[in-house]
């Protein structure tokens, strides 16, 4: 059985590998939670996509106790050690490439925020487009994404997207040298060789939950997207390197909550 403590363990240590991709990951926490902070509300209604295991969730109620954040992703495993974790979390299991994501969130108003951390380029093109127009419909006008992740501008400017991605791997450098924390693929391994997350890991492999590759990881698919869906502006809040925190502000239009779709 999958305790609280053993849940906090498997997140402290998912934290560290995501910290081996991601060496100024709490600084982007930092910045994209001084943006909900902005807002000017002590009780923002926040929507986490690709949640994980809650990690910027938790940091988010830590900061802003008042909030309610409802944390969403499509792995049941993630969901399992979150659940375990952050009682106080709200946790929703959802496919955000599935039209009607949104209406599994049980939201009575309009979200004032949407946060996501290194989740969204896992979603292909088409499917990132949809998913941004019906992040727009439970939005309020005036209301945010704020998205951190590596977005890369080859198609744009290749001399710069080249550079930024020095940027960010000479700081990975000077931060681990040759000590890197476990990968991705040790952390998972890791995971399927204990008992007690059995259940969970076999969940999580008949919902097929993995990943298969950066999706969209182009810098300019994201602002295209965001502007289709009527986001009115579009450009970045704090940026190392291709290490980017993406915010977006949702323009006069969309669907309102609770509206139907054609």
């Amino acid at each position: 059985m999958l305790t609280h403590d053993a849940a906090l363990e498997w997140i402290e240590r998912w934290d560290r590998q995501q910290e081996g991709y991601l060496p100024d990951r709490e600084v982007r926490f930092t910045a994209l939670i001084d943006a909900v902070e902005a807002l000017g509300r002590p009780d923002p209604l926040v929507i986490d996509l690709g949640c994980g295991p809650g990690s910027l969730s938790a940091r988010l109620l830590e900061r802003l106790p008042e909030a309610r954040v409802v944390a969403v992703d499509a792995d049941p495993l993630l969901l399992g050690l979150g659940r375990a974790a952050y009682p106080r979390l709200t946790f929703v299991p959802a496919d955000l490439r599935r039209p009607g994501w949104s209406d599994l969130l049980g939201l009575d108003r309009p979200a004032d925020a949407a946060v996501s951390t290194t989740a969204l380029h896992w979603i292909s093109g088409p499917d990132l487009r949809r998913v941004y127009a019906e992040l727009a419909g439970v939005l309020r006008p005036g209301g945010v994404l704020l998205n951190g992740d590596h977005l890369d501008s080859d198609d744009v400017t290749p001399t710069l997207s080249r550079l930024e991605r020095a940027v960010h791997e000479r700081e990975a450098e000077r931060v681990f040298g040759a000590r890197r924390p476990e990968d991705w693929r040790t952390w998972w391994e890791a995971v399927g060789a204990d008992p007690a997350l059995a259940e969970l890991d076999a969940e999580r492999t008949t919902a097929g939950a993995g990943h298969h590759g950066s999706e969209s990881h182009l810098l300019s698919q994201h602002v295209e997207a965001l502007r289709a869906a009527g986001f009115s502006e579009v450009g970045a809040l704090w940026q190392r390197g291709n290490n980017r925190l993406l915010c977006a502000v949702r323009g006069s239009g969309g669907r309102p909550v609770g509206a139907a779709r054609g």
